[in-house]
Parts: C-alpha cells; sequence; structure tokens
C-alpha cells in the first residue's frame, strides 16, 4: 500500500506544471554557464588566478571540465533548495487548500502513511533534481573541456586533485548535495501541514534558509555557539569532499547533523498530522 502510496505522490508531481520548472532552470543555467565558459572561460580562470600568477608560475590546463562542474555546483546548489520548496511545499497545504486532504484520509490508510509516501515521492523528484544537474554539468564540462586536475583556489590555500582522483568526489558531493536538499524537503513539508496556503510554506522555508545563512556567515561572536547546529552550516558539506587530506570527521558530523534535522522535521510533521482537524 505504501508504494502504491508512493506511485500516486509521483504521478501528482509528474502533473503539475511546476515540477519542471527545475529541470528547465538547471538546464537553461547550466547550458549558458558552459557556453560563456567555452567563450571566455580562458580571460576568466585569468582574473581568479592572477593573484596567485604573482607569488607562483601557473602551468598546465587549468580550465577542463572538472573545473567547470566545480564552478556550477557551487553556484546552482545554493539556489535547487527553492526549486525543492516549490514541489514539497506544498504537499499537504495543496491538497488541504484544494479540498482534496478530507478525501484522501477516507482511504482505510494512515496518516503517517500519507505523510511519508509524500517525503519519499519529494525526495525521487529532488534526485533527479541533482542527478540531472550532475548529468549536465560534469557531462557537459567534460564534452567541451575535456579532463585535467582540478584546482581549487582558496582564501588560505591552493589544492590541487589529480585528474584520476576526482571523479569519486563529484560522485559524493551529489550525494551529499541529496541529503541537504532532502533535508529542505522535509522542513518545507512540516511547514506545509500548518497551512491551507501553498505559497506560505515555500516563503517561510527561503526565509529560514536565509536567516540561517545570514547567522551563519555574520563574524559576531554571539553567533559562534549557534552556527554549528544550523543545518545550513552543514548544507555545504559537499565542498569538503574537495579538500586534501579529507575532513572525514567533520563530513561524518555534517551528515548526522543533517541526518538528525530531517528526521526531527519528519517527526513533528507525523505527530501534527495525526492530530490535524480537517472538518475545521
Amino acid at each position: 500500500m505504501f508504494l502504491k502510496l508512493t506511485w500516486i505522490e509521483i504521478q501528482k508531481i509528474a502533473a503539475k506544471p511546476r515540477s519542471y520548472i527545475g529541470m528547465i532552470v538547471i538546464t537553461v543555467i547550466v547550458l549558458v554557464i558552459l557556453l560563456a565558459m567555452k567563450a571566455d572561460g580562458t580571460s576568466y580562470i585569468k582574473f581568479v588566478t592572477q593573484s596567485v600568477e604573482q607569488s607562483f608560475l601557473v602551468e598546465g590546463k587549468i580550465l577542463n571540465g572538472y573545473l567547470v562542474c566545480f564552478i556550477i555546483l557551487q553556484t546552482l546548489i545554493i539556489q535547487i533548495p527553492l526549486l525543492v520548496a516549490l514541489i514539497t511545499g506544498d504537499a499537504i497545504s495543496g491538497e488541504a487548500g484544494a479540498g482534496t486532504l478530507r478525501f484522501l484520509l477516507t482511504k482505510p490508510v494512515s496518516r503517517g502513511s500519507i505523510i511519508m509516501s509524500k517525503y519519499c515521492a519529494g525526495s525521487l523528484y529532488t534526485l533527479g533534481l541533482v542527478i540531472w544537474l550532475g548529468i549536465l554539468a560534469l557531462g557537459g564540462g567534460l564534452l567541451l573541456f575535456g579532463p585535467g586536475d582540478l584546482v581549487v583556489i582558496k582564501s588560505e590555500e591552493i589544492i590541487i586533485l589529480q585528474s584520476s582522483d576526482v571523479f569519486w568526489r563529484f560522485m559524493l558531493a551529489i550525494a551529499l548535495a541529496f541529503l541537504a536538499l532532502s533535508l529542505v524537503g522535509a522542513l518545507s513539508m512540516l511547514l506545509s501541514c500548518f497551512t491551507d496556503n501553498s505559497i506560505g510554506p515555500i516563503i517561510i522555508t527561503m526565509a529560514i534558509i536565509i536567516l540561517f545563512t545570514i547567522i551563519g556567515t555574520l563574524d559576531v561572536p554571539i553567533f559562534d555557539h549557534v552556527k554549528p547546529f544550523l543545518f545550513t552550516t552543514h548544507m555545504i558539506v559537499w565542498r569538503s569532499l574537495f579538500e586534501r587530506p579529507l575532513p572525514m570527521h567533520d563530513i561524518m558530523c555534517s551528515i548526522w547533523i543533517l541526518l538528525g534535522h530531517t528526521i526531527v522535521f519528519l517527526a513533528i510533521a507525523l505527530i501534527y498530522f495525526r492530530k490535524k482537524d480537517i472538518l475545521s
């Protein structure tokens, strides 16, 4: 029954025109970046590395498919939460507003199954977005620019990863990005349980992410004790995969915090939805 419910929810997502906005937006942005880097990527790389070239002699092909993919991921992954919230944010509120939630709850299925089937369908949609991003960014980058060593320039260090040591990092980066975005889906679905307005959960989800991100970036001592517990602090854990040596302790800590937040959000949604009055 649960699998049947999940399949029905997937069909509902597929029937919504807004579900294709994410795919279209990702496709357009990635293609624009790829074409821009193909047309004038050398100038862009020279601008970025000019401070480094003052101290070091830079030789070899810095602009390659792996670097372009890294740039695209940094640009897009922070934007995808909105695309996820567009779908999961009205999972409950959309049906409540349309009046179909009452009909759904007359079926011989538990409310917990309804919540989890909606979350699983939303997670599959999220997985599709992330995989599509990976195919376009990595596949398109390698097709246009070819492979090569990945040079990651940070404020305090330069990390050079050999070509043979990069592909698996991108695969894990996509997996960690999916984990972080699944948390966004759980949060927006939780908020969706509290209202009959589809727009509200989407806006509130993004407002929370923006607020936590601002707190995480402000160099204010009072926030230092809070930052480690904000889920937005750990949503960029995928970047740690491109450090050497790998900070495994930090990566595992971030994974557990992301999983913990997701479980808490889903638990609250389950508790509230089981007591939700659909007659008022």
